[in-house]
């Protein structure tokens, strides 16, 4: 059901250094119906490419388990991803003077999210996406996608209908792909002369320096840095022409690639940085091991004292990144009660690995637990305003990361 890989993902070299071991894990999008429910751990090892500095998982567990069966993650319950998103679109469609006769595509398009705020402005899309209720929660908002994998085949396919992209979104799914050349070859084939990708990812830069190890999971095949990405796409006929930092997911890059040649100072200023921080080479990973070792022991300690006191604990955010953290840190339903979350697809289920049982958000308001762990920290401002009512009667919120701290009430006074 998995494969360990030996070759870097990217350039293909075999000196590989393992940096993190977090051990056996379920599949952290892999919520469970039943509380004694039994489910499939693979392990989870990090390495570091020393030719080319991409930091990837060593495990490839197969993709139609990973994305395809009961996939629950509906990027519209985000508020603040919509906003995100729809500002995006609105730039793109002035700054490249978008229309009618233009093409938008979306790979790893869930529930429609992006591409609506294209097709509200009468601008064609085409969504792909092989989640079965995310593709169809598309369509029902009027966006056409297809349910399946993008491939290179499947690039080759639209060209030769002649659907070539003139704006290609591939946002949050270059670390979910395996075969990194295939799915950046694809996007050159399906990318017309003088079209742009436009790519978000999750910056490894701030993933190390915040200690952000729960962004660590089986369906994040790789974590992304400019040094790395930027020899992939020329690998391609692409170039990364520019670059822009975004404080999203904990602190994201959006790249915008094409066949145009040229650089911005962006890139050039981002390279420079990371290779300060020698994130071009396997060094600048080595202690991260041992930071994710003492987050874990802290938090651990600082739950258990909490919980010996007599005090109840909930958490928030059921997504892929608390599931990491959890079974990492060992936190099960010894700990915490429940986990609370607005996405309606996850309630009634459980936590995978520890099976932690998920409940609608409005039980914090409702049970008043005296400590909630933010699990989805990323959105933290967002989660924080909507639970006013929980803050208002004494609640308290636990941040896990960069270090465990507690948010008093009246810091939100």
């Amino acid at each position: 059901m998995y494969t360990a890989i030996e070759a870097c993902r990217s350039c293909g070299s075999d000196d590989l250094e393992t940096v993190l071991d977090l051990g056996v894990h379920a599949l952290a999008d892999g919520l469970v119906r039943e509380a004694d429910a039994e489910e499939p751990t693979f392990p989870l090892t990090v390495a570091v490419c020393a030719a080319c500095g991409l930091m990837q998982i060593r495990e490839d567990v197969d993709p139609d388990i990973l994305f395809c069966r009961d996939y629950p993650y509906f990027s519209s319950f985000i508020d603040s991803l919509l906003r995100h998103s729809k500002a995006n679109v609105d730039e793109l469609c002035l700054t490249r003077n978008l229309g009618p006769e233009h093409l938008v595509v979306e790979l790893a398009s869930n529930d429609g999210y992006l591409l609506q705020y294209y097709a509200q402005r009468g601008i064609p899309v085409l969504g792909i996406d092989p989640a079965d209720g995310p593709a169809a929660a598309a369509v029902e908002k009027g966006v056409p996608t297809l349910n399946t994998f993008f491939t290179l085949e499947l690039a080759r396919k639209l060209r030769d209908e002649g659907r070539l992209a003139d704006v290609i979104h591939a946002n949050n799914v270059l670390a979910h792909v395996p075969d990194l050349n295939g799915f950046v070859e694809g996007i050159a084939t399906l990318l017309s002369e003088r079209g742009v990708a436009v790519i978000e990812c999750p910056h490894v830069l701030e993933l190390i320096r915040h200690c952000e190890f729960d962004t660590i999971y089986h369906q994040h095949h790789c974590y992304m840095s400019v040094t790395a990405l930027r020899p992939l796409f020329a690998r391609h006929g692409l170039t990364l022409n520019d670059v822009r930092r975004l404080d999203i997911h904990g602190g994201s890059l959006r790249l915008f690639v094409s066949r145009q040649p040229g650089e911005s100072e962006a890139v050039r200023e981002a390279l420079a940085e990371e290779a300060a921080e020698k994130l071009d080479t396997p060094e600048g990973y080595r202690s991260f091991g041992r930071r994710v070792d003492e987050l874990r022991t802290k938090l651990s300690a600082l739950l258990e004292k909490l919980k010996g006191e007599g005090a109840t604990i909930a958490a928030y955010g059921a997504a892929a990144k608390g599931a990491t953290l959890i079974n990492t840190v060992g936190i099960g339903p010894d700990l915490v009660d429940f986990v609370a979350d607005r996405n309606t697809h996850k309630h009634g289920r459980f936590m995978p690995g520890l099976h932690i049982p998920i409940v609608p958000a409005e039980r914090l308001a409702i049970d008043r637990p005296d400590y909630t762990l933010l699990l989805a920290w990323n959105f933290a401002e967002e989660i924080l305003s909507q639970q006013e009512e929980y803050l208002a009667a004494g609640g308290r919120f636990i941040v896990p990361v960069p270090e465990p701290r507690i948010i008093e009430p009246e810091e939100r006074a």
